[in-house]
């Protein structure tokens, strides 16, 4: 039997970042004689190159190739493809990280479907959601499955379809060829697959590479010439060329890099007028965002002063995503939402109303009488502003999308003023919303992005009326298994997918704690997502003192009922308090840290109490142990007077320093 998969993996002086790469790879669940790895060595210097020859002495499946440092992995992934044996090749950098199933599923699911390309769920830490992930298909389209977000190498490819249409990476090439070598790809595949059921790879990071205009324009004039000879002309052409508008020309004008280099900015420009007025005429202005129009218009006027005076006083939209409703129907989770973009100063967009058509609002310090009305018009996309809903897992990074019911809402805000707003409400089915099925366990936060009139941001979800619904439930689908809504230190919404215990619970939604005083008692009052039918382990609330002398007090804590359909229940402890010199067993004043004590475990609550002249406050545990960390953090009578004494601070770091400043005999 002949080898199915050849993975390539290119790497650089690596050090010890490229281990989970290089064990991923060895490690698959397909037979090692059914696949490869090579691995290209870019002219290393920190030993990985003798490592791997180490490895490949002891493995038959893997091999390893020596090239002297051309600082691009082009090279080395052409070699690799060339050196190939595999009816698949799968790139892989350095930095990525392969799951163990990987290789096995897309094989799998590239011989049923026939695929030349075969798009494997990625996973990343950075960037915005990738929405092509949202499911899987065996026959994808460039644009209606929103490829164009997925121009990464990190695919599986058929050997015999890239050596038939001749494609390779571009040497010595950067970011553009890389893209440039995937594009080709997808336009000459007959068939494109997505694998969206499992996860294949985890992206890592890549540092930024700095492209040489001209290189850059020259790559992109002979991917553009490829789409026209495979695309024919009209609304599918036009779209694509307006992505390569948008990413490749327009959107570096208006980087922190492109306004403060005053040497290369005007060949910079230069490069991008004559690709502007060659290849992207001003039809393709309709399918860009309205501040990259304003660039294309400036761009076609000469008037590299006005861009750079965008760049500059353009800043990163916001965005506020309230909660305003949560219930549960059945085992799915209903959550009504209030979407709004905000500018950079953190006040909600607002556009200018002409009748019935809306107008953004550009920098005070442009001049705008040249542009035309047409430019800034952002009526249409308002009316398209629309709302993405996705839930990420903490530790893994797998991001589902959900469905969501919206519509769009103008707000008066003054004379010929409007802000846009999207009220939406989404169903979030704990049984089937990981592409049909069932969420695993963990934590899922929950995000939101939003697509307005003018700019697109993405941010949590948070409440506006503070916590809601603590109400878990028992979701039947695979097996009975406890789901609970709980907010973050900071408000933000998140899904807690089988808690490990009846403690973890109730610590999870522990920032919606009361504190009653009653006759010189403190009563602790918690909510309780699921009382199971025994009621619970007994449990105890310890409270530690953040002072020198390190106090703890204990308290029994008792499971009461709840506020039917928004509580389960609610735990209840009391607590003996007193200000002035407490006995061990008692309250006294101070920051006090929380958790919950059972037999088996102790789990820390997320708030903390403090006691200061009579008065109990609940503050975030985090805040807490921050300030115990901090040089000015301890809450010894002395710290506080200390506190308060103009200078005080400065001159404990003063301190500090010269204490370390010299070496000392």
């Amino acid at each position: 039997m002949g080898v199915k998969v050849s993975v390539i993996v290119n790497v650089h002086n690596p050090g010890a970042s490229a281990d989970a790469c290089i064990r991923s790879a060895l490690e698959q669940t397909m037979p090692p004689d059914e696949y490869e790895v090579i691995f290209v060595d870019d002219g290393s210097t920190d030993g990985i190159g003798e490592r791997l020859d180490t490895i490949a002495a002891t493995r038959d499946n893997v091999s390893v190739l020596h090239l002297p440092h051309t600082g691009t992995p082009m090279r080395g992934r052409n070699v690799g493809l060339a050196a190939a044996a595999g009816d698949y090749v799968y790139f892989l950098d350095q930095g990525d990280r392969l799951e163990k199933d990987a290789v096995a599923r897309m094989h799998e699911r590239a011989v049923e479907t026939d695929a030349d390309v075969l798009v494997g769920r990625l996973i990343r830490d950075f960037g915005p959601p990738m929405a092509a992930f949202e499911r899987g298909t065996a026959r994808a389209d460039i644009l209606r499955d929103r490829l164009l977000q997925l121009l990464v190498p990190q695919q599986l490819y058929r050997r015999a379809f890239l050596e038939e249409h001749e494609l390779g990476f571009t040497v010595p090439g950067g970011r553009m060829a890389e893209q440039a070598f995937v594009m080709r790809a997808y336009l000459h595949a007959k068939v494109i697959a997505v694998l969206a059921e499992h996860v294949c790879c985890h992206l890592g990071d890549r540092p930024g590479a700095e492209e040489e205009p001209r290189a850059m324009v020259r790559e992109l004039k002979r991917l553009l010439a490829d789409i026209e000879t495979c695309v024919g002309e009209g609304r599918q052409r036009d779209r694509m060329y307006a992505h390569w508008f948008r990413y490749a020309v327009l959107r570096p004008l208006l980087t922190a890099r492109f306004a403060d280099s005053s040497v290369d900015r005007g060949l910079h420009f230069r490069v991008a007028q004559e690709l502007v007025e060659e290849r992207f005429p001003e039809r393709l202005d309709r399918y860009l965002p309205v501040q990259l129009r304003v660039v294309a218009a400036y761009v076609r006027m000469g008037r590299l002063d006005q861009i750079v005076l965008l760049s500059n006083s353009s800043k990163r939209a916001g965005l506020r995503a309230d909660l305003t409703d949560m219930r549960w129907d059945a085992h799915v989770l209903v959550l009504a939402l209030t979407v709004e973009v905000l500018g950079g100063d953190g006040t909600p967009d607002r556009y200018r109303e002409d009748g019935e058509r809306l107008h953004w609002i550009p920098p005070r310090s442009l001049e705008t009488k040249a542009l035309d009305e047409s430019v800034t018009d952002v009526t249409e996309a308002v009316e398209r502003a629309r709302v993405e809903l996705y839930v990420r897992h903490a530790e893994t990074g797998v991001i589902h999308f959900l469905p969501l019911t919206q519509h769009v809402e103008r707000i008066q805000d003054g004379r010929r003023r409007v802000r846009v707003q999207i009220r939406g409400e989404a169903r979030l089915d704990v049984t089937a919303a990981a592409v049909g099925e069932p969420l695993k366990p963990g934590q899922w936060e929950v995000h939101v992005r939003m697509f307005g009139g003018a700019n697109q941001a993405r941010s949590r979800v948070g409440s506006s009326v503070g916590p809601l619904n603590c109400l878990g439930v028992l979701a039947q689908r695979p097996r009975t298994r406890l789901v609970v809504p709980c907010w973050t230190d900071h408000g933000e919404l998140g899904l807690a997918v089988e808690p490990r215990s009846f403690s973890e619970s109730i610590a999870l939604v522990s920032r919606g704690v009361e504190v009653k005083r009653l006759d010189g008692h403190v009563y602790v009052v918690l909510p309780v997502p699921y009382v199971p039918p025994s009621g619970g382990p007994p449990l105890e609330l310890v409270l530690r003192s953040t002072g020198r002398r390190g106090r703890e007090v204990s308290a029994p804590a008792l499971v009461e009922a709840g506020v039917p359909g928004r509580l389960a229940g609610q735990l209840v402890a009391k607590v003996p308090v007193k200000r002035m010199m407490p006995p061990p067993d008692q309250l006294g004043p101070g920051a006090w840290l929380t958790s919950l004590r059972t037999a088996e475990e102790e789990i820390g609550l997320r708030f903390a109490l403090e006691v200061r002249r009579g008065r109990i406050q609940v503050r975030p545990a985090a805040a807490v142990e921050f300030g115990r960390r901090s040089p000015m953090g301890r809450d010894t009578v002395l710290h506080r007077i200390g506190r308060r004494l103009p200078g005080a601070r400065h001159m404990v770091r003063l301190a500090r320093a010269g204490r370390h400043r010299y070496l000392k005999d």
